[in-house]
């Protein structure tokens, strides 16, 4: 019962399914932030003491016992077992979870066991929410990379062959010249319209 990744056959090395590690990310991710929202305009920490209790259980699942028995990984399995599995290296995912395990510690401090409230807070949440936004949406696991720099065995079987830096891109993953000025008029237009007045102030004193 108590191990990290699985063995599955063809490959010699444990293992994740990557669709499932990012269906975990991403519920966690859901709950985290509506949590964090809930606190933040509310001023009532006990959504977020409770989500902070729970999120640092998953992860003490994830690193010390098993991870597919962590709550979120039985849901993220749950929800995407009618797709195929997408193999990836379990190794470098205990690093980036001990992260995250880090983080829940020091949050589990400061709001659950001391009921602090202020800039730390809000930055270690934060940075919480991005690594987990950047592994659902993105596939972008950083603890992964942090693996990959600081070790000379490097990382096997990446989701979408993301290691092989060498790897040529498809023509479809290429941008070209119009999706770069649209995408750049896009936000020169937000900017504006956020800004016009500022702009227009300093510019002619209207």
């Amino acid at each position: 019962m108590i191990k990290f990744g699985e063995q599955v056959s063809g490959y010699e090395i444990r293992v994740f399914n990557e669709r499932e590690v990012r269906a975990a990310a991403g519920i966690v991710f859901l709950f985290a932030f509506m949590a964090f929202m809930n606190g933040f305009l509310t001023g009532n920490n006990e959504t977020t003491k409770l989500m902070v209790s729970v999120f640092l259980l998953d992860f003490f699942m994830r690193i010390f016992v098993n991870p597919k028995y962590a709550p979120s990984m039985v849901v993220g399995r749950w929800m995407v077992n009618n797709q195929k599995p997408e193999y990836t290296d379990a190794k470098p995912k205990r690093w980036a979870w001990s992260i995250g395990f880090g983080l829940a510690v020091i949050m589990f401090y400061l709001i659950v066991l001391n009921d602090i409230r202020g800039p730390i807070n809000i930055l270690t949440c934060a940075l919480c929410l991005s690594l987990l936004f950047f592994e659902a949406v993105f596939g972008i696991c950083a603890g992964c990379k942090i693996y990959n720099a600081l070790h000379t065995q490097k990382v096997k079987h990446c989701p979408g062959d993301a290691c092989d830096l060498n790897r040529s891109r498809a023509p479809i993953q290429m941008l070209n010249t119009t999706q770069k000025v649209v995408f750049s008029l896009t936000i020169l237009a937000i900017i504006y319209l956020a800004f016009g007045d500022i702009f227009k102030f300093l510019m002619f004193g209207e």
